[in-house]
């Protein structure tokens, strides 16, 4: 189970980059408005990266305290 959420964290965060470069590429180029659109879902994706992380962190805890 951590290891989905483990995954799902990596996901987010993968996608916040992308969509954090994307933000760059555009307001770089003078296109604010899709910058500023690349960049709220950039932080979308980091907030919930962040969830997925904290959740996966409190299970690994759990998982290793069981052996």
């Amino acid at each position: 189970m951590p290891r989905d959420t483990h995954t799902k964290a990596a996901e987010h965060h993968e996608n916040a980059a992308k969509s954090h470069r994307a933000a760059a590429e555009h307001h770089g180029k003078g296109d604010h408005a899709t910058g500023h659109e690349h960049s709220s879902t950039a932080q979308r994706h980091s907030k919930t990266a962040r969830e997925h992380s904290d959740t996966a962190h409190k299970k690994s805890g759990e998982h290793a305290g069981k052996k």
